[in-house]
């Protein structure tokens, strides 16, 4: 997959409808042959009435009205399968897709509840959760190990440590925040986190927003919380805050050195393997998520790291690394199941744990907080609880821990 620096590539969330044309990204979408490449690899390609290339064509032909008052693009849940494999190179998942879906949304009707419930609790809370800011290191209490607080310890730290939502308020985003800080403090990282101070990211508020703003309101706290503290560099936790941070903050002056914590860990991993002294013999797959996978190029860090953990065997999915398929939570899916399931569509997480199920191995691993309770509740529905799912950080930290 080709892949543009953000120090070349617009920022995504300055495209508009309206100027779509007048950058050289946005130019080339018009270069479209009309192959349906897009269409045949986004997971719900079959069920959409405008996948990107029909969209394109409606474009050419003057009439977007018809695409703005289709509710077809709730199925795009922001998986850059498209992009990954469009042959002409067009971003549409960066370009076209986030501007028309915003455009789609502002005009809908009726948006799906959970969907409203999560984009509001944004607006008012910082989080889709709905919980209080107050709360947002109430995990540090447990977790095992010191946890440095920037709003009430502000002196500078190497490692700015963006939780984001899941890991400090979802049970399964928390085990997977206490493990970071584990394998932090195990690699002596002066690190520190925002504490009640940080605010979601808003990826997937960018281009499903169905409140007008949010992505600006959330992009500008964070930035501004940002200016106040001195650090090295941002290590997030979150594939979307990644994400966002990387291809939708530039235009804001977010140029602070980036890295999430698989890549990071990945590099250290000559101060780690020492450490990893318990066996855990176990078969492991490995998901690539959306975000660090087609979007970002990251799919050889954490299978590195999978294979330094004494006694695990890693063995791949048939769709695996570009090829992976998408969890569904993505672009706002994270909050719109209970929609596709009334459309009778087959839940994307339960798709992939069927391909994780078929390898025989018995740990799914992931490196997205979003991915291991959606992976977690499909191997419920579906009747396989025997196998389970991690986080790549807890399989190191139980490796650690023997």
């Amino acid at each position: 997959m080709s892949q543009s620096s953000p120090a070349t590539l617009q920022a995504e969330s300055e495209f508009t409808l309206e100027s779509l044309f007048e950058s050289p990204e946005g130019r080339k979408i018009l270069t479209c042959m009309q192959c349906g490449m897009c269409a045949a690899t986004c997971p719900y390609g079959d069920v959409m009435e405008f996948p990107p290339r029909r969209i394109i064509a409606t474009l050419r032909e003057g009439d977007m009205e018809r695409v703005l008052t289709s509710s077809s693009l709730l199925n795009c849940v922001a998986c850059y399968a498209c992009m990954a494999k469009c042959p002409r190179g067009i971003r549409l998942g960066e370009v076209l897709l986030p501007v028309v879906k915003e455009q789609v949304l502002l005009r809908l009707k009726d948006i799906p509840a959970e969907l409203q419930k999560a984009l509001q609790n944004m607006l008012a809370y910082g989080n889709p959760e709905g919980m209080s800011p107050r709360k947002r290191a109430d995990w540090v209490k447990d977790a095992g190990v010191p946890v440095r607080i920037l709003p009430e310890d502000p002196r500078p730290t190497d490692v700015l440590w963006f939780v984001e939502c899941h890991g400090a308020y979802h049970p399964r985003g928390v085990e997977t925040s206490r493990a970071t800080a584990k394998l932090f403090d195990a690699l002596e990282v002066d690190f520190a986190i925002l504490g009640n101070e940080e605010r979601c990211a808003g990826e997937c508020s960018r281009g499903a927003e169905g409140e007008p703003g949010l992505f600006d309101l959330l992009r500008e706290h964070n930035m501004a919380t940002f200016g106040k503290y001195s650090f090295k560099r941002i290590v997030t936790s979150g594939a979307h805050a990644y994400d966002a941070f990387r291809f939708s903050y530039g235009d804001v002056g977010f140029h602070y050195p980036l890295e999430h914590t698989t890549p990071f860990f990945s590099d250290r991993l000559d101060q780690l393997t020492p450490l990893l002294k318990k066996e855990l013999n176990c078969k492991v797959t490995y998901h690539d998520s959306c975000c660090l996978g087609r979007h970002s190029s990251f799919y050889e860090e954490p299978r590195r790291l999978l294979r330094a953990i004494p006694g695990v065997e890693l063995v791949e999915m048939c769709h695996n690394r570009v090829n992976s398929i998408c969890c569904g939570g993505g672009g706002g899916g994270n909050w719109l199941d209970t929609y596709y399931k009334s459309k009778g569509y087959e839940r994307l997480s339960e798709r992939r744990v069927k391909e994780a199920i078929a390898t025989g191995a018995d740990v799914l691993a992931s490196s997205c907080p979003y991915e291991i309770p959606r992976f977690e509740d499909a191997l419920k529905v579906l009747g396989h609880e025997e196998m389970v799912v991690r986080d790549v950080t807890e399989l190191l930290v139980e490796a650690m821990e023997g």
